[in-house]
């Protein structure tokens, strides 16, 4: 028998909207290019078990993950298409994943050497070229230096029959930056190509993130590799709308006196005699310690100012001004409001963090209920 937890803060995930986001984000790709549907941190803490057959049904043929567990996730929900893992890979891990079919991006002698192996072996292998082209400074190889053209003409010889892509992270989306990474990507990319024996008929060229299909800035890509813009976090102005609500319930309601202090250290006082309610969320399901002093969640409809530190699973706020609020009511600490910039763009300054984040967060810590 299946047990009601009855969850005490919960996530609710609205797929229909996953759905029409993606279609949006599939107009925006130009003519002739592909859009690579990132998944990495659990689709975003919505679920991969869930996104995945709304990819599928959108016509999405190629998939991102970072991690093993994301990869054989995304398989066990049906997709058996190209999966890249966005990032770079340990050997060791590189061998965990080799019943995913992972396709993996090499910066390294060390890991086109293990590849080499792993093909020698009878493995498929489909690698990735990954260059920095003075970008995040973190997996790709730079190939501005002697050394690194060196090691990169090295790994090509090793793994030419094996490389099918060539990619990049973009690191900043502003015009002027994105201008000039293309730009240099594309150069490497020029020269990789007429000095190796790879033929760019049979290389997918990809770079470019939600930040960068939404720039209105041209670049040179086969494929867009998205994820934000699929959970409605980007452009709302465009039709985009979040894909999760984050709720917590009221369980307590009392009267508290002038003077009264709230939460751990008494870290506020109130200035009169205020009705407080006490909620089932606090930093142990993602509502964050650092949030600033004007935090509110939305009660009955209207804001309820979060008073005092938050706790590991509750927080108390204001309900003085907010007429017939009850244990067991709903809380909504994000979403239930209009698609705006200016609600993403608060509740980031609230949290001192940007979307992406709460929702990875929020997604991995409360339970999830599907709309």
């Amino acid at each position: 028998m299946s047990r009601d937890i009855y969850p005490d803060s919960w996530c609710e995930i609205h797929l229909g909207r996953i759905a029409c986001n993606l279609d949006l984000a599939l107009g925006l790709v130009p003519p002739g290019r592909k859009l690579c549907a990132v998944l990495k941190a659990d689709a975003y803490g919505h679920g991969i078990e869930k996104v995945v057959p709304l990819m599928m049904a959108g016509g999405i043929d190629c998939i991102g993950i970072t991690s093993n567990a994301e990869a054989f996730a995304v398989r066990d929900a049906g997709f058996d298409g190209p999966m890249i893992r966005v990032r770079a890979a340990s050997t060791g891990e590189i061998d965990a994943a080799l019943e995913a079919r992972v396709e993996e991006q090499v910066a390294s002698l060390e890991v086109a050497e293990r590849l080499v192996a792993l093909r020698d072996a009878g493995h498929p292998v489909r690698a990735h070229l990954a260059l920095n082209s003075l970008g995040m400074s973190r997996d790709g190889l730079e190939i501005s230096t002697e050394e690194g053209r060196a090691t990169c003409l090295s790994i090509v010889k090793r793994l030419a029959g094996n490389i099918v892509g060539i990619c990049t992270h973009f690191p900043s989306n502003t015009p002027e930056d994105l201008r000039s990474s293309a730009d240099l990507f594309r150069d490497h990319v020029a020269w990789v190509f007429e000095n190796s024996p790879l033929e760019r008929s049979e290389v997918l060229v990809h770079a470019g993130s939600s930040l960068t299909l939404v720039s209105g800035e041209p670049v040179e890509t086969d494929m867009y590799r998205c994820g934000a813009i699929l959970y409605g976090i980007l452009n709302p102005e465009l039709g985009f709308r979040t894909t999760m609500d984050l709720k917590a319930r009221v369980v307590s309601v009392g009267e508290y006196p002038a003077g009264a202090t709230v939460g751990y250290d008494k870290g506020f006082r109130l200035g009169s005699d205020r009705r407080l309610a006490c909620l089932s969320i606090g930093y142990a399901n993602g509502f964050r310690r650092g949030r600033t002093p004007d935090a509110a969640v939305m009660l009955a409809g209207r804001a309820a100012p979060v008073l005092g530190k938050v706790s590991m699973n509750t927080i108390v706020a204001d309900v003085s001004d907010i007429d017939g609020i009850a244990p067991g009511d709903e809380a909504m600490v994000f979403g239930g409001i209009a698609d705006t910039r200016d609600s993403l763009e608060t509740t980031e300054r609230q949290f001192r963090t940007i979307m992406a984040d709460l929702y990875a967060d929020w997604g991995l810590r409360n339970a999830r209920v599907y709309r």
